[in-house]
């Protein structure tokens, strides 16, 4: 199994490394999270079905706690995180969180919906701040959720943008399938898309189709789209399959539109998909590097001095650091009331904070999460393939 551990001297630069974790109670509550490293357990899918995409999610992860911890860390203490693949295997996912527990971790960065739904429950009980990569609405209602929180629009809130503009587009009645992976992650929007279709009396009729794992072509899939009279597809899955299934348009001769929403609305959509990848609009709330924003030019700074860039690592990358950002911030928040740093005390400095700046890579420029939400942010970008880059259409769109 794929496994990283990222441990820092505060004074030295920062270095990959294996350590050895003590165990620790649950929420954080050791005595020895007031001094020492910070542990934040990170469960990754490097290998499995979305591995396409969660790669360089988790080196952008990595990569800021590298950087964070080169300038000092948190307040003098260093950031000692684990990652290990789960390969998109919920149990191997619910295995590694207790192993994230015993060894006193303080918060967790998950990935996917089936896993972040599967331990919502546990993280509450067990009072651990809880992140991941899986945008599902209701990961944002502390209600639900209280110790879970999403740090861009939600699945949700991305297909109401992508519909209302769907509809904008078609100017009148319009087909639309909805193409997405076969699980929890690829099923979080339908409901409420459909739903959205209805309150807000859009002239739009969506069916969904399950995307096979391991499909070689979507030409079936797309068959039945089009029986269907659809001229709209709008993607809920990762870059690979939907740069597959716009080659697929092209080759079939379709006059189909996709819309992919965040996983799949990126650069390696566009460059797997080549010219086939021309035209079609990407729903996306993680500014790419085209846009050149403040919060972009520390990451570049940072990848250069490894030999990359953020036009090598893409959108995701940010995503990654950015997530790892807003963690930290909180936990920072956190210690400033109390070097003992415990799950509810980021919990609550999450909530009460105010705005964590992202140098306007995420929605609108800043998370803020409230008691009543856990919902970091409403605005993502629409963007259009055209000349083999992310060309914006609107930016800050918000469900309306």
């Amino acid at each position: 199994m794929y496994d990283k551990r990222w441990t820092v001297a505060a004074a030295a630069a920062a270095a990959l490394a294996l350590s050895a974790c003590a165990p620790g109670g649950g929420g954080g509550e050791s005595a020895e999270n007031s001094e020492g490293p910070i542990k934040i357990g990170i469960i990754a899918d490097l290998t499995g079905a979305t591995g396409d995409v969660g790669t360089p999610y988790n080196e952008g992860m990595l990569g800021y706690i590298d950087w964070l911890n080169a300038d000092g860390g948190i307040d003098g203490r260093e950031i000692d995180a684990t990652s290990k693949d789960y390969a998109y295997d919920v149990p191997t996912a619910e295995r590694l969180y207790k192993e994230y527990i015993n060894e006193g971790a303080v918060a967790i960065q998950g990935w996917g919906t089936g896993d972040s739904e599967a331990l919502m429950n546990k993280v509450a009980a067990d009072e651990l701040p809880f992140m991941s990569a899986s945008y599902a609405e209701v990961l944002t209602d502390p209600a639900e959720a209280p110790y879970n929180f999403v740090v861009a629009p939600t699945y949700s809130d991305q297909m109401r943008v992508g519909l209302n503009w769907i509809a904008e587009d078609a100017g009148g009645p319009a087909e639309v399938a909805m193409f997405h992976n076969d699980s929890p992650f690829g099923l979080a929007p339908l409901e409420d898309g459909q739903n959205w279709i209805s309150e807000q009396g859009l002239d739009l009729n969506m069916e969904a189709y399950p995307m096979p794992a391991g499909s070689a072509n979507y030409v079936g899939l797309l068959s039945q789209a089009k029986q269907q009279g659809a001229k709209y597809i709008v993607i809920q899955n990762v870059s690979s399959p939907a740069a597959q299934v716009a080659q697929d348009i092209e080759a079939q001769g379709l006059d189909m539109k996709i819309v992919c929403l965040n996983w799949c609305a990126d650069e390696q959509f566009i460059d797997t998909a080549g010219e086939a990848a021309e035209g079609h609009t990407l729903v996306q709330p993680i500014a790419p590097i085209t846009a050149d924003l403040p919060g972009h030019e520390s990451i570049q700074e940072y990848l250069q001095g490894k030999g990359s860039s953020l036009e090598d690592e893409g959108l995701h990358y940010a995503q990654g650091w950015y997530t790892m950002h807003v963690m930290a911030e909180g936990i920072r928040a956190a210690m400033e009331n109390d070097p003992n740093i415990t799950g509810p005390a980021i919990k609550e400095a999450l909530e009460t904070m105010g705005p964590i700046d992202t140098g306007g890579v995420i929605g609108e420029g800043e998370v803020e999460f409230s008691a009543d939400s856990h919902r970091g942010t409403t605005g993502s970008g629409i963007y259009i393939a055209e000349g083999g880059v992310m060309k914006p259409l609107e930016t800050g769109v918000t469900p309306e």
